[in-house]
């Protein structure tokens, strides 16, 4: 009984601790692959550089990293990598997270970022037969 509680609370601190961070756990991939159609496609595609730089192969990838984008000089010469947090943190506010960025476009929902990143990351892995993909 008293194992069971103690893993209840830290189970509850870890949610607890996403919370305050503002990124809820997780994401629904499904879900964020219609918000990315309809909030991102304008400016940005899975497979080629448009106002925005390609999104296939972007997690795990090092931040002004896509190729052949002529990105800012605040991305260009980033030497961060895209995981959860990074983007978590650029999507809630590009500006504040590398100053002199070009996407002055904010998702304020920690739900909706997480969701968008959770599509972002399963459309990063390298499909079966496809010799890869774009790092």
């Amino acid at each position: 009984m008293r194992l069971r509680v103690i893993l209840l609370a830290l189970v509850g601190a870890g949610v607890g601790l996403a919370a305050a961070a503002g990124t809820p756990p997780g994401g629904d991939a499904a879900r964020g692959q219609d918000l990315y159609e309809r909030r991102c496609t304008g400016c940005h595609s899975l497979d080629s550089n448009r106002v925005g730089p390609k999104h296939r192969g972007v997690f795990g990838r090092p931040v002004g990293g896509a190729d052949d984008y002529s990105y800012s000089g605040a991305l260009a010469g980033s030497t961060l990598i895209w995981t959860e947090a990074t983007l978590d943190r650029w999507l809630a506010d590009p500006q504040a997270f590398l100053p002199g960025q070009r996407m002055n476009i904010r998702v304020r929902d920690a739900r909706d970022r997480a969701d968008l990143i959770a599509f972002l990351k399963r459309e990063s892995v390298p499909k079966p037969g496809s010799g890869g993909g774009t790092p």
